[in-house]
Order: structure tokens, then C-alpha cells, then sequence
């Protein structure tokens, strides 16, 4: 594991799972609106949607770390027009601050439901130029081979909408969860869940649940590809290309398949068989918890092996 590069792992993963999960909910509530009332939308996803941003916070408090002085961010945002750098985290802040925005017009429904979707809008695609920044800082650096490839952006998109869709799934499971559990503790009727789950609401869920299966599936295959493609561009290319190409072998490199394989594919799989209106909400709740976790520990380890691979051509 690459220690050193901690704090940039963290805010990368971070940053880019947050993104991810504000798209995916934005989908949800897009698809969702032509079968089920804006109550029950707001009912299942917004417990999601209030995860964010303390989530994306974490993420730029850890890349803080990367600094000798953090104060140092400060000269950094003098260069927008010609630095990637800068636009990250310009883009970052700016996301985080919109996101929040949203969240408060969203739970105070404030404003009329046109100006919260614009507003959802403009998040969704600062969040996008966040991610596109991020990946150009290091795609642009041409005396890195590992980097400056297609793959590089490829592999930061990828992250951002599997684990972003996967954390979604696990968000709304693990708040029907705390509902459940919440209501147990009280005078109610012995179906606790049902009492909980209202029909739209479990079917909204369903269908939900069911959406980021098939999807994580599809991200899978589309990592898979990417991971194929930049190992067989490495191998033929010059030294640099072939020691960076030496960092994605080994235990940690298999590993990172595996697991990615089993959350994003096997669990999904599973959580996409197994969500029905009549599916118990625990066994949902541990599926697509396991399938996020397993994922998340497979892109750390990814995206360390990611920064192992710098070799310079060159001084």
C-alpha cells in the first residue's frame, strides 16, 4: 500500500464516489418520476442524498494532508485558465457547496421542484468537471506513461459511477435499516418492516436496487476492459511503460480483481436476483452493503497501484 500517497487516495476515491453517488440519485429521481409521486422519491432517496456531503468534505480535508502547508491550496487557485490543479479544487469546493445548497432547498423544500432540479443540475455537472479536472492532472503529464493514456480518465470515470451507485445502494438500505430498527423500539404492529416500508416506497427500492445491479454488472465489464487495454499498451511501450506495467502484477494487483469481481459482480448480481416487493429488507441490507464494502476496499487498493506506477521518462 502506497502510504505516502494516503491522503491524495482518500480525497480521489472519496471525491469521486461522492460524484458518482449525486448522479446516480439524479438518474433515480428522473426514472422514478414517471412511476411513483415525488413523496415517495424523497422518502427513499433522501437519506442518500444528506450522505454526501460530509463524505466529500472528508475527501478535501484528506488531500489537505498532501501539503507540507496547506496554506499552500491558497497561490494554487491563482491559476484557473491554465492549471488542471486548480480547476479540481475550485471544482471540488464548488461542488461541495452546491451539493449543500441542494441538500438544504431539498429538506426545507425550498423553492419550487423546477428550481431544486436546476440546481441538482448544476451540481451534478460541476461534479462532472471535478472528476474530468482530477483525471487531467495526471493524464496530462506526458513523462509519465502510466498516466498520460486514455485509461487514466477511463479508470476515474469507471470509479466514480460504480462506486457511486453502489454506495447509493447501500445508503438506502442501510436507512431503511435505521428506520426499522428505530420503529422496533417503539408500540407497533409485529410486521415492524412493513409498518416501515410503505408499498411505493418498497417498490421504488426494488426497482432501484435492481437498476444498480445491472449497472454494476455493466462497470465491471467496462473495468475489466480498461485494466486489459492499459497493461497491454504498457507492455508495449519503453522501460518506464515496463516497470510501471511490473506495479499492476501480483498479490495486491489479483486481489484488487477479485474483489471488485465479487462486490460488482457476484453480490450484484445476487442484490438484482433477490430484490422483490416480498424480499426481507436484512438480507438486501447485507448484500448491498457487502458488495460496496468489497468494491471500495478494490478501488483503494487500484488506485495506490495507480500512484506506485509513476516512473518518469527522464530527468
Amino acid at each position: 500500500m502506497n502510504v505516502h500517497e494516503l491522503p491524495m487516495i482518500a480525497f480521489t476515491i472519496l471525491a469521486q464516489m461522492s460524484v458518482g453517488a449525486f448522479v446516480v440519485l439524479g438518474i433515480v429521481q428522473i426514472v422514478a418520476s414517471r412511476r411513483f409521486g415525488a413523496q415517495a422519491i424523497d422518502k427513499v432517496t433522501d437519506p442518500a442524498l444528506y450522505a454526501i456531503g460530509p463524505v466529500m468534505v472528508l475527501g478535501l480535508v484528506a488531500s489537505t494532508f498532501h501539503m507540507n502547508d496547506p496554506m499552500n491550496t491558497l497561490n494554487v487557485l491563482r491559476h484557473f485558465d491554465s492549471s488542471w490543479l486548480t480547476r479540481e479544487i475550485i471544482f471540488g469546493a464548488a461542488f461541495a457547496g452546491l451539493g449543500f445548497v441542494f441538500a438544504a432547498m431539498q429538506w426545507k423544500k425550498w423553492g419550487t421542484i423546477r428550481q431544486r432540479q436546476a440546481m441538482a443540475l448544476l451540481t451534478a455537472v460541476v461534479g462532472l468537471a471535478l472528476v474530468t479536472s482530477m483525471s487531467m492532472i495526471y493524464y496530462s503529464l506526458v513523462t509519465v506513461p502510466a498516466w498520460n493514456t486514455i485509461a487514466t480518465p477511463a479508470q476515474f470515470f469507471t470509479t466514480t459511477f460504480l462506486l457511486g451507485a453502489l454506495a447509493v445502494g447501500a445508503a438506502l438500505m442501510g436507512a431503511v435499516m435505521w428506520r426499522i430498527r428505530i420503529a422496533s423500539r417503539g408500540d407497533v404492529p409485529a410486521d415492524v418492516e412493513h409498518d416501515v416500508v410503505d408499498p411505493d416506497s418498497r417498490k421504488l427500492l426494488t426497482s432501484t436496487l435492481k437498476g444498480i445491479g445491472i449497472a454494476a454488472v455493466v462497470l465491471l465489464g467496462v473495468e475489466f476492459l480498461i485494466v486489459t487495454l492499459h497493461l497491454s499498451d504498457l507492455a508495449g511501450g519503453g522501460a518506464e511503460a515496463g516497470q510501471s506495467a511490473a506495479v499492476f502484477s501480483g498479490a495486491w494487483f489479483v486481489a484488487r480483481l477479485v474483489l471488485v469481481f465479487l462486490g460488482a459482480g457476484l453480490l450484484s448480481v445476487f442484490v438484482f436476483r433477490y430484490a422483490s416487493s416480498k424480499a426481507a429488507a436484512r438480507p438486501l441490507a447485507i448484500l448491498a452493503t457487502s458488495a460496496f464494502a468489497l468494491v471500495l476496499v478494490g478501488e483503494v487498493i487500484g488506485r495506490s497501484q495507480f500512484y506506485d506506477s509513476m516512473f518518469r521518462i527522464g530527468m
